[in-house]
């Protein structure tokens, strides 16, 4: 796998490509960081160049305050990315990621016209079907329960005390920040865009999913994978298929390593 470096501005973990390669950007969901990635950038490095966000505080932001809203998460990642209508942008996101990538694709739109390649989206309704939620405001012990229900982080880290004050101010953070959240009225991007779920997700139906079809005056794409919430853990060749194919188009050949 190609070397990972840090960006000036911290907000960027970058994969590198071979010349010419087609980027992605990765966002990681609540809680979550940049590592979240290292499977997507060990099978897409470097027939192209992977770039990740790393939220602050977690991994090695853990220091940083977090971000205050879900604007100047967006408006920093943007100022952070290489834009350029020659070599457009692809980005996904899963869960909390699916709609920091939505306003990094307004942005990236209205500062770089051609700059979007496409957005896939995954394990999130749509920022305008949404319902109202306030699991930020839950006490630890039931923060955690949440999280449980989700399936994505060991029983042996979330029964740990010492683990817990650790993370649960980070993913308690991005849970506010998500919940907080409320899209413009209307906001649509022009590129396409493809939509993924679980269709056993404890917190998102499919039908909910199927809803980023309007936010796109561009085609619309999706696939219900079986599992949960973090179906792409058990189907990530699929996952990283089925994003190559739609956002990075046909593989490079071996030769051209």
């Amino acid at each position: 796998m190609a070397a990972t470096t840090k960006n000036s501005r911290g907000w960027i973990r970058r994969h590198r490509g071979l010349p010419g390669a087609p980027r992605l950007v990765c966002f990681p969901h609540a809680g979550g960081g940049a590592s979240s990635y290292q499977g997507w950038a060990a099978r897409l490095a470097p027939e192209a160049e992977v770039l990740v966000v790393q939220y602050p505080g977690r991994e090695d932001r853990f220091e940083e305050p977090p971000a205050p809203d879900m604007a100047t998460v967006a408006d920093e990642v943007v100022a952070a990315l290489p834009l350029s209508a020659d070599r457009p942008l692809a980005l996904f996101g899963h869960s909390m990621g699916a709609t920091v990538a939505f306003e990094v694709a307004r942005r990236i739109e209205r500062r770089c016209p051609g700059g979007l390649a496409r957005l896939c989206v995954s394990g999130r309704p749509a920022p305008h079907a949404a319902a109202a939620a306030g699991v930020h405001l839950l006490s630890d012990d039931d923060l955690v329960e949440d999280l449980r229900s989700l399936a994505g982080t060991a029983d042996t880290i979330l029964d740990n005390t010492d683990f817990r004050s650790l993370f649960l101010p980070a993913i308690r953070n991005d849970y506010r920040l998500i919940e907080t959240y409320r899209p413009e009225p209307g906001a649509r991007i022009a590129a396409p865009v493809s939509a993924f779920c679980g269709a056993d997700d404890p917190h998102v139906r499919p039908e909910e999913v199927l809803r980023w079809r309007e936010v796109t005056t561009g085609t619309f794409r999706s696939r219900v994978f079986t599992g949960g919430h973090f179906y792409l853990h058990d189907h990530l060749p699929e996952m990283v298929a089925e994003v190559r194919r739609d956002a990075l188009g046909p593989r490079q050949p071996t030769s051209a390593r």
